[in-house]
């Protein structure tokens, strides 16, 4: 029992393994430069005040969370990197979950043993996880690391709460990417589609933001993740949390139905 999933899990540790390692020293760096940042004097209610509103809703950007080491943290890794480049990323792998194994004609010998189809996709989706997890074990420790070395303080309970919460926002990417992956059955058209639905969610959910038509962000994942209020204002959106859960869960449902129909 779950030797697909195992399978496809070994195949993706060393990468998982390189981009957690290389994530880890960016926010490390990232860490280090705070020092320097909070004693330059730069007026940075006025830096931010000059900034387009789309790109202080999208990245989450105001002068007063760039005083802490937290609110540095949300708008130079978390906003950017973690709910957007990793968001794209999670998608375009999972993008090639099927596809991948139709072009390469491995799906076909797969299913000639005796498995179902609704099994091979859940066990796929499940290896997944390998990056999502370790990125957010990992990471976490490269932040502590680095508060510790720069002796400044940090609410760390804040960043363990961040990386619990944006585990149900990338599984909602991850199964943005099965659900093409299935629907277009071509790896380039899956994951490229990724991307795009991904990428056109979060700008939706940016520049509707503050806007007569802010109830369109309400499709965006990232409306219902937001580290800025976690890390700077210490609100942790549960409910949002939940809502990720659930449209993660249904996109699955509907590609495991999708999957099973079929024609290969």
């Amino acid at each position: 029992m779950f030797e697909i999933t195992r399978y496809e899990a070994r195949s993706r540790v060393k990468g998982s393994l390189v981009l957690t390692f290389g994530v880890g020293v960016f926010t490390l760096l990232i860490v280090g430069l705070f020092p320097s940042i909070a004693a330059s004097g730069v007026d940075f209610e006025a830096y931010v005040e000059s900034l387009p509103p789309a790109f202080q809703e999208g990245f989450g950007v105001s002068g007063a969370a760039l005083t802490t080491l937290e609110g540095f943290l949300s708008t130079e890794v978390y906003q950017f990197i973690w709910l957007l480049m990793l968001g794209l990323y999670i998608a375009y792998t999972a993008g090639n979950t099927v596809a991948g194994d139709i072009e390469s004609g491995r799906l076909d010998i797969l299913l000639a043993a005796p498995v179902s189809r609704t099994t091979v996709l859940v066990e796929k989706i499940l290896s997944l996880l390998v990056p999502i997890v370790l990125l957010n074990l990992v990471v976490p420790l490269f932040v502590l690391a680095g508060a510790i070395l720069i002796d400044e303080p940090l609410d760390f309970a804040a960043i363990v709460v961040v990386h619990l919460l944006s585990i149900p926002y990338l599984l909602v990417c991850a199964a943005i990417g099965v659900f093409l992956s299935v629907a277009l059955m071509r790896a380039d058209l899956a994951q490229r589609g990724s991307l795009a639905a991904v990428f056109l969610l979060f700008l939706v959910d940016t520049v509707s933001a503050g806007t007569d038509y802010e109830w369109l962000g309400t499709a965006s994942p990232t409306r219902y993740f937001d580290p800025t209020e976690i890390l700077v204002d210490g609100t942790y959106d549960v409910g949002g949390a939940f809502v990720l859960l659930v449209a993660a869960l249904v996109l699955l449902i509907v590609s495991c139905k999708r999957f099973q129909e079929a024609e290969l």
